[in-house]
C-alpha cells in the first residue's frame, strides 16, 4: 500500500511521459511540464531470501512485509530483514493485505488467504486473465495493475468485478495508494520508476527514477514515508524514500 519524504531529489522543468508506440516494448518519450522528476532515494535493500530468485509482488501487513518469491510467500521484519514466516502459496505477480486477509495473484486468479492459518479462503478472476501485475487494497477495493495495457483496476474483492479503470501512459507493475495518491511502478528494458499519477485521468504527477538496471516488479507503501518495491530477478526488496507531498 505505500510511504514518504526525499533528500536526493533534483525537479526538473520538464519531464518526460512515455506514449505508445507502435512497438508495446518501447515507448515514445515527451515533454510535460510541471511533471516533478527525481531521483529514487533507495535507503535499504533485503534479500536475497533462502530458496528464492525473484520478488512478483510486494505488501506490508502493518508489521511485516511480504515478498512474492513465485512459489512461497516470505514475510520479514523491516527493522532487521531477517524473515519471519512462509507460505507456500503460487504468487506469479502482486500481493496485498486488506487489515485481515492477503490476497494474491496467481496465474488468471486472485486467491484470498487467511492470514492466521495461512490457508486460500475464496478465490476470484483477474481482470486481465494472466496479464495482472500490480495489486493493493485501498477504499474496500482491490486495485490491479494490467502491464502491458498500461492500466488500473479498481475491482470488487469479493467478485472480481470491475468498477473502473484507470489508463496510465506507462507499462504498470506494482500498485499502491498511500494518503489519497496513487503510485505504481514501471519497468521497460534496464528503465524502472516510481510513478505517481492522477487517479482520475492517469496523468504522472510525479516521477522517481530508479539506478539503471534497477526494476521494480511489485510496489506497497508502509503507510507513511517508505515504499518497498520488488526487484524482479535480482531475488531483492528495497526500501524507497516517499517524497515529500508539498515539495515544490
Amino acid at each position: 500500500m505505500s510511504s514518504s519524504n526525499s533528500s536526493k531529489s533534483s525537479i526538473s522543468n520538464g519531464a518526460t511521459i512515455e506514449g505508445r508506440s507502435g512497438d508495446p516494448g518501447k515507448s515514445v518519450k515527451e515533454s510535460r511540464p510541471g511533471t516533478r522528476v527525481r531521483t529514487a532515494e533507495i535507503v535499504r535493500e533485503y534479500g536475497p531470501f533462502a530458496g528464492s530468485d525473484t520478488i512478483n509482488g510486494v505488501t506490508y501487513d502493518g508489521r511485516s512485509v511480504w515478498a512474492a518469491t513465485g512459489a512461497r510467500l516470505v514475510a520479514f521484519d523491516p527493522a532487521t530483514g531477517e524473515p519471519t514466516r512462509s507460505l507456500d502459496q503460487a504468487c506469479d505477480a502482486g500481493t496485498a493485505f486488506d487489515g485481515k486477509h492477503l490476497y494474491q495473484i496467481a496465474e488468471k486468479r486472485i486467491d484470498k488467504i487467511d492470514l492466521a492459518t495461512g490457508k486460500v479462503i475464496a478465490s476470484i478472476p483477474a481482470p486481465a486473465q494472466g496479464c495482472d501485475s500490480g495489486l493493493t487494497w485501498a477504499e474496500g477495493s482491490l486495485w490491479v495493475g494490467e502491464y502491458r495495457g498500461r492500466k488500473i483496476h479498481q475491482i470488487d474483492p469479493d467478485t472480481g468485478a470491475v468498477r473502473r479503470t484507470i489508463e496510465s501512459t506507462r507499462f504498470v507493475t506494482g500498485v499502491t495508494w498511500v494518503d489519497g495518491e496513487l503510485w505504481h511502478g514501471n519497468w521497460e528494458g534496464d528503465e524502472s520508476e516510481i510513478c505517481r499519477i492522477d487517479p482520475q485521468s492517469g496523468a504522472v504527477i510525479e516521477r522517481l527514477e530508479m539506478p539503471a538496471g534497477t526494476g521494480v516488479s511489485g510496489l506497497e507503501s508502509n503507510g507513511a514515508d517508505l515504499f518497498y518495491a520488488g526487484g524482479g530477478s535480482s531475488g531483492k526488496v528495497r526500501a524507497v524514500r516517499r517524497p515529500k507531498a508539498d515539495l515544490s
